[in-house]
């Protein structure tokens, strides 16, 4: 009798704590709307994830902060070459990417001296 009791209370607890989660989920989906903070970071996110930083791009084709643009295009293309002779078009991708991440980097650098 005492088992199918605390059974009871269990099952009915967990009901209205499921309930009262929903609720605040709810909740915060509104206010996060209202502010626009929910736009904002699901906007971030698909940037996020879609962006190469400058540091990455460095290290796929294997320079420092201090190379040449000529040098950052002569490991484009030697890497660009080998992936595209029997490579990786995943890596080919990836090498295009780094050079055209650094190559807004560059642009944005030689603005900003001249």
């Amino acid at each position: 009798m005492a088992a199918k009791l605390i059974a009871n209370l269990i099952i009915m607890g967990s009901g209205i704590l499921g309930r009262a989660v929903l609720q605040a989920y709810r909740k915060a989906l509104e206010n996060a709307n209202k502010t626009g903070v929910a736009h904002e970071t699901i906007n971030n996110m698909r940037r996020a994830s879609k962006t190469m930083t400058e540091q990455e791009a460095r290290q796929i084709l294997g320079i420092t902060e201090h190379s040449t643009w000529e040098e950052v295009m002569q490991k484009y293309d030697t890497l660009f070459e080998k992936n595209a002779k029997g490579g990786s078009f995943y890596l080919q991708s990836k090498v295009h990417r780094a050079k055209e991440c650094l190559e807004a980097v560059y642009q944005k650098n030689n603005e900003g001296t001249a």
